[in-house]
């Protein structure tokens, strides 16, 4: 897709006028910008906080990965984790991501108790002031892939989703029941096929890419215990998870708003049922209902590019248009779709969204806030989900999360946004 300018975009002046305005707009970027930042998995992130540093990011987005089970957050662990921020010069921006235990989603046994902790939680993080938590609300599973390590032309290497690869898991791996009646008959046959071309290796791989959890997900799974959740939500259609999260925002959207915290709910990833499971943040009409549900400030969203644009039918300009004001943190990464609906990982600037026009309507909108008095003018965004590259093919990483592969993409987002700000003079401050 090509981004196609507003027809005002190349203003019409003398030459010595409209090199005024890009320098006025040129000195705007510097004093005014998207917040950059960066996600950092704590002391055990291989990327540490001075590679951060040099990367040109300001803000960090973390979170207490040690833990995820669904207990509050105790004050002496957020603070210390702003301390280890604080230290290398940087600013937590963001949280994400407080886990939302099962049994919220479910709305079953010990919800009341996994709702108090997660607004204790809330309460600690107000503390450090960090001003937005980005969080999820995808049953059982967070994002999925199928492979962590397809190598892409370049010979780097990207995140792939590959819907006949699921379906072979699903289908003849996890066995699960009833599982043929969530796949075409097409969709099944090529399954067969794949499954009986794949060696023992590569299914064991295929089930631990699935099922054990990846970087910043709420948990991972055995077979036994899987099957044994996903017969937990047998029955639950999507009307029923909507309700239910909308009873949770209930809950922790007031509380959020007192604390003047910002909630911002990521996508499904992939945004469509996976197990036959509802998943209810996927399209333009799930994230109205999400705002409308808890009309508030302090209840919005996680505009990610990469989530929201494995769908075809998503029109993220449009969507953003819509969302703007609600929009409180933005997940700038890149997916190419391919004609099954499988996906993978692509450069920032190049796959199947346009990424530069996503970024205009940003900017516009933090234009907006600056302009009308807003304190969260600037949106903090990051670039999720790089490319494995050069030394760090090499060097343990994070899935997703190297170095190399998210530096270069910051450095081209980086310039999309000077870019966009030095030749758009309504993109001055």
């Amino acid at each position: 897709m090509t981004w196609h300018p507003p027809d005002d975009f190349r203003p019409v002046l003398p030459r010595h006028c409209f090199l005024e305005l890009c320098l006025a707009s040129r000195q705007a970027f510097y004093n005014s910008r998207v917040q950059q930042t960066w996600r950092w998995f704590g002391t055990q992130d291989p990327v540490s906080l001075p590679h951060i540093r040099q990367a040109g990011a300001t803000g960090v987005v973390s979170a207490l990965h040690h833990i995820y089970g669904g207990d509050a957050w105790p004050i002496e662990e957020v603070l210390k984790r702003r301390a280890q921020i604080e230290s290398a010069g940087l600013t937590w921006s963001v949280v994400e991501s407080i886990p939302v235990h099962n049994s919220i989603k479910l709305q079953i046994g010990p919800f009341r108790h996994f709702t108090d902790a997660w607004k204790d939680s809330l309460r600690a993080i107000a503390r450090t002031g960090v001003k937005v938590v980005c969080y999820n609300f995808m049953p059982l599973l967070d994002w999925t892939r199928t492979d962590l390590r397809w190598q892409l032309p370049s010979t780097g290497y990207a995140l792939r989703f590959d819907v006949t690869d699921f379906a072979a898991y699903d289908l003849f791996i996890l066995r699960r029941r009833h599982a043929e009646y969530d796949h075409t008959s097409e969709r099944v046959a090529s399954a067969r096929t794949r499954y009986e071309e794949m060696s023992p290796a590569r299914r064991n791989e295929l089930e631990q890419t699935i099922i054990a959890g990846l970087p910043g997900g709420e948990g991972s799974h055995d077979r036994a215990g899987l099957q044994k959740w996903i017969a937990e939500y047998e029955g639950m259609k999507p009307d029923d998870l909507r309700a239910n999260l909308i009873s949770f925002l209930q809950e922790v959207v007031p509380v959020a708003g007192e604390l003047g915290v910002r909630l911002a709910i990521h996508p499904d990833d992939p945004p469509w049922s996976l197990f036959g499971l509802p998943r209810v943040v996927s399209a333009a009409s799930d994230a109205r209902a999400i705002l409308a549900g808890v009309d508030s400030e302090a209840n919005g969203l996680t505009f990610c590019v990469g989530s929201y644009g494995a769908r075809a039918d998503n029109d993220l300009v449009a969507m953003v248009k819509e969302f703007a004001p609600r929009i409180h943190f933005v997940h700038l990464r890149q997916v190419t779709r391919e004609p099954d609906g499988s996906f993978y990982e692509a450069e920032h600037l190049n796959g199947s969204s346009d990424m530069v026009a996503v970024i205009y309507e940003i900017l516009l909108e933090e234009m907006r806030r600056k302009n009308h008095g807003r304190p969260d003018h600037e949106i903090p965004m990051r670039p999720d989900h790089g490319h494995l590259l050069a030394d760090d093919i090499s060097r343990p990483t994070n899935p997703g999360y190297s170095l190399i592969g998210r530096l270069k993409g910051l450095a081209e987002l980086r310039g999309v946004i000077h870019g966009l700000k030095y030749t758009h003079p309504d993109l001055a401050g």
